[in-house]
């Protein structure tokens, strides 16, 4: 199962850079043409959009496979282990429903716009909407597989019940801890010297 995640992860950041590059691309090239050259790429900004939809819908599948989305944990934290599992559970549950409606009403978009095509880059609206779909499977998928992992082990409800309160906890998981003990360290340093100032000046 491990591997699974580890190859749908690395497949995401791939689209999710891709996405990235391309509207960077796009828009810079596009700039460039009008400014130096007076022309332009006529579907460079409405490519872009639909590249920055993609972008968006990816990285709340790849924030969820590693748990990162916002979330308030402080009742959960006080539940005893078997309540915090089932409220889990009924919590994803939830969310899983949600995810269904999303990937149908994304279905039904889908087929309802397949005949309408973007002005500018000719490509049918159900290209759009088709991202809704993709990430609702995904993100089920996730889900449910989580889910199972809760029941039948109950020490994971620890890892996989841990949220992230705000940004700045989402930058800490991701910076090394050589880092962080770096800084740690600079802080005490300079919190040393105010207080060894203050200490001179009395």
């Amino acid at each position: 199962m491990e591997k699974i995640y580890s190859i749908m992860k690395h497949i995401i950041n791939v689209l999710m850079a891709f996405c990235l590059a391309a509207m960077a691309l796009f828009v810079f090239g596009n700039v460039v043409l009008r400014y130096f050259f007076d022309s332009g790429i006529t579907w460079s900004e409405e490519m872009s959009r639909y590249l920055f939809v993609y972008l968006v819908f990816f990285g709340a599948i790849a924030a969820l496979k590693d748990n990162e989305h916002l979330g308030v944990d402080i009742l959960v934290r006080r539940l005893p282990l078997t309540l915090r599992r089932i409220v889990y559970v009924i919590s994803n549950g939830i969310v899983l429903y949600t995810l269904y409606l999303l990937g149908q009403g994304s279905w039904k978009m889908t087929i309802l716009s397949g005949d309408t095509h973007a002005p500018a880059t000719g490509l049918p609206f159900s290209f759009v909407y088709v991202v809704g779909v993709i990430t609702s499977a995904c993100m089920a998928i996730i889900l449910i597989v989580n889910i199972i992992r809760v029941i039948i082990d109950k020490d994971s409800i620890h890892k996989l019940s841990r949220t992230v309160e705000s940004e700045e906890e989402i930058i800490d998981h991701h910076v090394p801890a050589e880092t962080q003990s770096t800084e740690t360290v600079t802080k005490l340093d300079q919190h040393q010297l105010r207080a060894a100032e203050g200490a001179d000046r009395s």
